[in-house]
């Protein structure tokens, strides 16, 4: 592992004499096991209080004291480097909440007394640097290999935000929950409503934006007994499909399975975290209104079974599932828009039907509702992962009118009404929604074609 350390940090932690029981620790470790890439190194630094580890780690560079409280030194060392270095704490719950904990400093704990407090084994390992060696005090490695996820311990219980963690865990790391850590999540079901708003979604935005497998999260959730907080993900399961077009199963299943789908799409790997957010969220409650809209029909001599009317219905029973997590506005329109129209393929895509759909899906776009279509039509099986084609003919028209990533943008303005002589007040808008309209039905594409028809629309009102 220590190949794996930034120069600077290898020649502090081997060269500083104070640091002699300074181990690697969580997540670096743990995804250093896996052949992950590594980029951030927390350090645990046992045998000296905090006063004793400013001073130590000043001589290597800026230490930012704004962590004291929790036992936290920043350490600055140039060239965008940033390490935080930690001493090992006794945590006691004493009130509800996520700030109910007192905590208490102990230079002499030990690692093993100090690692059982952490959340699951698989965070809970260690890595000595001078001796090279893996510490691994609760069985970390081998769970690991054998893709389980395990609570370290009784402290598990103390923080819920543990179990919303492990969700996040099982989607990112393939994990699969141990039956007494599944036993002890559902014991603390209850407790989610001691959790601030921010923290929860802290961790479904790491789902949505690092899983490589998140039905895995999806099925913890269900399994742990947490997702009745999310009643809108909770009505999902049973709920029948149509097994010609779904074979797969009922609406949870598919959702998964779309889940699954998505991250394997070249467009959600390439994508930053608050694009591959607004997807993750879009495909999982694009059919969250089909609980309510599913119904049993006799057509052509067949009961089939149908979902009317789920796509525009599902946009605010996904705004109150977005609200509930605190997502930020400018997430929560894009995912809505993507939601309510995910349907659209189904008609014929003429160059008005793009122009309006482009414009109904602003600020999100037709390439990313191609996503969540394709990641749609892929969450069947045994049906083979496919773009259908009715995408491929909408994403090919959005592109020859240049309207695949973004929306179409009014051509006549206020400034052109001016220049036609025209004051200011209520009937400018009006008239800017008009041309909008016009524009938008084919009626003019360009500047010229918006100020002739200008033109007409003032002679008509003059001769009428």
């Amino acid at each position: 592992m220590l190949d794996l350390l930034p120069n600077s940090l290898r020649r502090l932690l081997l060269d500083t004499p104070e640091l002699g029981r300074a181990y690697l620790v969580g997540g670096c470790v743990r995804d250093w096991l896996l052949g992950r890439e590594v980029k951030d190194f927390d350090i645990e630094v046992y045998g000296l209080g905090y006063d004793q580890l400013v001073t130590v780690l000043s001589r290597w560079g800026r230490a930012d004291l704004v962590g004291r409280s929790f036992g936290v030194v920043k350490l600055n060392v140039g060239n965008g480097h940033f390490h935080d270095f930690a001493l090992p704490r006794r945590d006691s719950k004493v009130a509800p909440g996520h700030q109910g904990f007192q905590v208490e400093f102990d230079p002499l704990i030990t690692p093993a007394e100090a690692s059982a407090r952490r959340d699951f084994t698989v965070n809970s390992m260690m890595f000595d640097p001078r001796a090279g060696a893996l510490l691994d005090h609760h069985g970390g490695a081998r769970d690991l290999k054998n893709r389980v996820l395990r609570h370290t311990g009784p402290a598990f219980a103390e923080d819920p935000l543990r179990v919303l963690r492990g969700m996040q865990f099982c989607a990112r790391l393939r994990l699969d929950p141990a039956p007494e850590t599944v036993v002890l999540c559902r014991s603390m079901a209850p407790l989610q409503e001691e959790l601030a708003v921010e923290r929860i979604r802290e961790e479904w935005f790491k789902w949505a934006s690092r899983s490589i497998e998140p039905s895995r999260g999806l099925r913890f959730l269900e399994v742990s007994g947490w997702l009745q907080h999310y009643p809108e993900l909770a009505a999902l399961p049973g709920v029948p499909q149509d097994s010609e077009w779904h074979p797969e199963g009922d609406v949870w299943t598919h959702t998964g399975h779309c889940l699954d789908a998505l991250v394997d799409l070249v467009e959600w790997r390439a994508a930053d975290d608050s694009l591959r957010t607004v997807l993750m969220f879009a495909v999982l409650l694009h059919d969250v209104a089909k609980p309510t809209c599913t119904r049993r029909e006799l057509r052509e001599g067949r009961e089939r079974v149908i979902s009317p009317g789920h796509d525009a219905e599902g946009g605010p029973l996904a705004e109150t599932f977005l609200i509930r997590l605190g997502v930020p506005e400018a997430i929560r329109v894009r995912v809505i828009a993507l939601v309510t129209q995910h349907m659209a393929h189904i008609q014929e895509p003429t160059p008005r039907a793009i122009r309006r759909l482009a414009n109904r899906l602003k600020p999100a776009t037709i390439r990313e509702l191609a996503t969540v279509m394709t990641a749609d039509a892929s969450g069947r099986p045994p049906l083979p992962r496919r773009i259908p084609a009715e995408v491929g003919r909408l994403l090919g028209g959005a592109d020859a009118l240049e309207l695949a990533s973004s929306a179409p943008r009014p051509l006549l303005l206020g400034r052109h009404l001016i220049a036609r002589g025209l004051l200011p007040g209520p009937g400018f808008g009006r008239l800017l929604a008009e041309a909008f309209e016009v524009q938008l039905d084919g009626g003019f594409s360009d500047l010229a074609g918006a100020q002739a028809w200008l033109d007409g629309r003032l002679t008509g009102e003059r001769g009428v």
